[in-house]
């Protein structure tokens, strides 16, 4: 084996895709360029990775040289792939992190319709935890932070539709003064 193969690196993270349960891609971030250089390679290896787990229960697959772990949600199936000796226990733990922040962004509906409609979101999810293949952030409480998703609670919709009742606006009492 060549020796710079197992030197430790930072660049853990080749890959991060999701896809439908049909195979299509939804996202794909590729932080190796010489892996798959081209979007038809980016399909194909996809595309192969998704026949291999999609009927499977496994949380983990090694396909084409590449460690990949994998879990599905409803329609969706996210994946992270590293090489051949990243340790799959760091893989996993990013893998946790994007779903769990997911589900906390999309108020844990966590299918493709709510996946599309927050893509923005969705991204900037990703961005958080990986930067060019480095791990940043594997705790999810700490993304939605970052990201600054915060899910307004009903509680504060109540509170407004409790003073809108009650007649207890200020907006509303300058409005009757100016009258």
């Amino acid at each position: 084996m060549d020796s710079a193969a197992l030197e430790p690196s930072l660049y853990t993270v080749k890959a991060v895709f999701i896809l439908d349960n049909d195979g299509n891609r939804l996202l794909s971030k590729y932080y190796d360029p010489e892996l798959y250089p081209s979007m038809k390679e980016q399909k194909n290896f996809e595309m192969n990775v998704f026949n291999k787990t999609h009927k499977a229960d496994n949380e983990i697959s090694f396909l084409e040289g590449m460690t990949i772990v994998y879990k599905s949600s409803i329609d969706l199936f996210f994946y992270v792939a590293g090489s051949a000796q990243e340790n799959e226990l760091m893989l996993m733990a990013v893998l946790n992190c994007l779903f769990e922040s997911l589900s906390q962004m999309l108020r844990k509906n966590v299918e493709k319709r709510t996946l599309l409609d927050n893509m923005d979101g969705v991204f900037l999810v990703v961005d958080e935890i990986i930067d060019g293949g480095v791990i940043l952030e594997s705790d999810p409480q700490q993304v939605i932070e970052k990201v600054n998703y915060r899910c307004v609670s009903e509680q504060a919709y109540g509170f407004v539709l409790f003073d809108y009742i009650t007649g207890n606006m200020e907006d509303q009492g300058e409005k009757r003064q100016l009258l």
